[in-house]
């Protein structure tokens, strides 16, 4: 039987609402306002998921240049938002966080971008590290900016892997700089001004990328981060094996691939970087610290990483770059540590991109500046 839309239709005056009479003014302006509180709570909750490809097969509505494009985007609450991404660069669906500022869907300026990279070997999905793990939601709750937390691999060390030659997946530093930067930009309003920090193999990102594409970033942080690779390539390699079989399909045999080892190697990129760009560095030294637990025994890695960072301050402050290094001594490689730090570097990171938040919305007494060895160097 068909169904005729006019016969469905009620005629003007006629139903429930006839029936019950005249509308009051006040009744009728509680109900409008009721639908303006919908509507606004429909497009906050929903209207992200248009930024995904359509569920019947149609084309996405924002691709980055190689064809990426967002498979789904979830409302999490008010200012979470995960993104999934169908990515040529890593030949699958990587995922990426992201932290709204306030105000994000009513006020439709173009933001600028701090990007938080995570480090290897995390339990949880990497993308998740920082939220998982810090207060970083509180913590930028007043800051103008897109957060971005991406995807990076249990052990990706966020670079296009050489694979003897071939190329190919996994590309981490073009989903990152490339398609993800692009969908960001285009889908949700990122302005180009951009900042990067990371911990660990992420500081190895924030600095590397930073290096290898001046212009691209505005200042980067790195919190206990791998900065010097040609320290002890081995050792960096056994880390990477417990990964993969082949760790030389990263960048290749330090020796006989030492040009690639060298263009992707933080220290001996410092000097692609422009003088004056803001640095932030910090690490431990590896005994325990006022952040460990009774008990905790020393951490030879970040005594490592400690070496490398001091090398690395030294060489950036040579070169004429703002540097603040916070080398805070005792210290091991743990989360506690690195959520202080990102509290220190953020009045940095949010200056160079304009998105600087009132100090009065920074907490903790640490939140400020670093009150250890280093501080900060302004070129001559």
């Amino acid at each position: 039987m068909e169904h005729s839309c006019a016969a469905a239709t009620p005629r003007p005056g006629s139903g429930p609402a006839a029936e019950r009479g005249p509308v009051r003014p006040a009744a009728r302006r509680f109900l409008a306002l009721l639908t303006a509180v919908a509507l606004l709570l429909t497009g906050l909750l929903a209207a992200p998921s248009a930024l995904a490809a359509p569920a019947d097969g149609g084309p996405p509505a924002v691709r980055a240049d190689d064809g990426a494009y967002l498979t789904a985007a979830e409302r999490v609450d008010d200012r979470i938002l995960d993104l999934t991404v169908h990515s040529p660069a890593l030949g699958r669906e990587a995922h990426a966080r992201v932290l709204l500022p306030a105000g994000y869907d009513r006020d439709h300026r173009r933001w600028p971008v701090l990007y938080l990279l995570h480090g290897c070997c995390d339990s949880t999905p990497g993308w998740r590290a920082w939220t998982d793990h810090t207060d970083v939601v509180r913590a930028t709750a007043r800051t103008r900016a897109l957060i971005v937390l991406p995807e990076g691999g249990p052990m990706g060390f966020y670079s296009d892997w050489w694979n003897h030659g071939a190329g190919g997946a996994p590309a981490w530093e073009t989903f990152h700089l490339t398609e993800l930067r692009q969908l960001v930009e285009r889908a949700l309003r990122g302005n180009g001004r951009r900042a990067v920090a990371g911990l660990s193999m992420g500081g190895f990102g924030a600095l590397s990328y930073a290096g290898r594409h001046p212009g691209m970033f505005r200042s980067a942080a790195s919190f206990s981060g791998v900065v010097d690779t040609g320290a002890d390539p081995q050792r960096l390699l056994d880390v990477v094996a417990g990964y993969t079989d082949d760790p030389t399909a990263l960048w290749g045999d330090p020796r006989a691939q030492a040009g690639i080892w060298r263009a992707h190697n933080p220290y001996d990129l410092v000097d692609r970087l422009p003088r004056g760009f803001p640095v932030f560095i910090a690490t431990g030294n590896g005994t325990p610290g006022p952040l460990d637990p009774p008990g905790t025994r020393p951490d030879t890695l970040e005594e490592w990483l400690g070496g490398m960072s001091e090398r690395y301050a030294a060489r950036a402050r040579a070169h004429g770059l703002r540097v603040t290094a916070d080398l805070y001594g005792p210290g091991t490689h743990t989360w506690p540590y690195w959520e202080r730090e990102l509290h220190r570097a953020l009045p940095m990171l949010t200056a160079s991109i304009g998105a600087a938040q009132p100090p009065s919305s920074r907490s903790g007494a640490d939140a400020g500046t670093p009150g250890s060895r280093g501080g900060a160097d302004t070129p001559q």
